[in-house]
């Protein structure tokens, strides 16, 4: 978990600064539209798109953007229908890949999802090959240097979360998605500053790349990443901090 935590991080940091060429706000705004079409079009009792519209708005999202894609999803505007579609594969090492996806054409996703593969290094599977690793799990990311981990560790405990763990420069709690929002919220009323939250897919095991298959694996999440159908992409890796650092400056 760690390994992706990091490559999570690097990726948020990027989306905040330049949004990756217009796609993280297209990525946003389909999960905006999907949530409001499965759950209505309130954030405070649909937690999906209260999620997904937090995330846009830290990146940046003009609001006008976020009610239109809200109203598309509830009908009041016309708009595209979106089919979820998950994808499961190898990557260089041997690592599970998971790569979700919200698609208007799932012929052409699924070409490009497998091409990518082919192309990077990795392996396409069949449905159900990786995804008995992972478990859809809360994930919150506090600076290190801006809580105390004891009173951390407390709030988080308190409020519903499974575990605490110290990964180099931030805390990572973990909690169940149900209980997501609650320990969330608890955490920022403790004056405690959330670097990051989302709902993840959390392995149950790593694999330890390094050298070319560190590098090999990065470019082929950052591909799959770029493809216009893919929301997230997820995977068991576990690279150095240094290794992801030397890809993302040759990058």
């Amino acid at each position: 978990m760690s390994g992706h935590s990091k490559w999570a991080s690097i990726k948020h940091k990027k989306a905040a600064t330049d949004a990756k060429r217009g796609k993280t706000f297209t990525r946003y705004i389909k999960e905006i539209t999907v949530a409001a079409r499965m759950g209505g079009g309130d954030p405070e009792s649909n937690p999906r798109l209260r999620h997904a519209v937090d995330g846009a708005r830290a990146v940046n999202m003009p609001n006008d953007n976020i009610k239109k894609a809200i109203m598309r999803g509830t009908g009041e505007l016309e708009g595209v229908t979106y089919e979820e579609i998950t994808y499961e594969g190898y990557g260089p090492g041997g690592a599970a890949i998971l790569v979700e996806t919200l698609t208007d054409n799932k012929n052409r996703t699924v070409a490009e999802v497998r091409h990518t593969f082919d192309k990077y290094g990795g392996k396409f599977g069949e449905s159900g090959c990786v995804a008995w690793m992972f478990s859809r799990t809360g994930l919150i990311e506090v600076s290190r240097d801006a809580a105390d981990e004891d009173v951390l560790m407390e709030v988080a405990l308190e409020n519903g979360a499974e575990d605490l763990r110290s990964e180099d420069d931030v805390f990572e709690v973990i909690t169940p998605v149900k209980e997501f929002d609650v320990v969330r919220d608890a955490i920022e009323k403790a004056g405690i500053p959330v670097a990051s939250a989302e709902i993840s897919m959390l392995p149950s095991t790593t694999v330890k790349l390094e050298g070319k298959h560190a590098q090999q694996m990065l470019r082929l999440a950052e591909k799959l990443e770029d493809l216009d159908d893919v929301q997230n992409v997820w995977s068991n890796f576990d690279i150095d901090e240094t290794e992801m650092e030397e890809y993302q400056s040759g990058s």
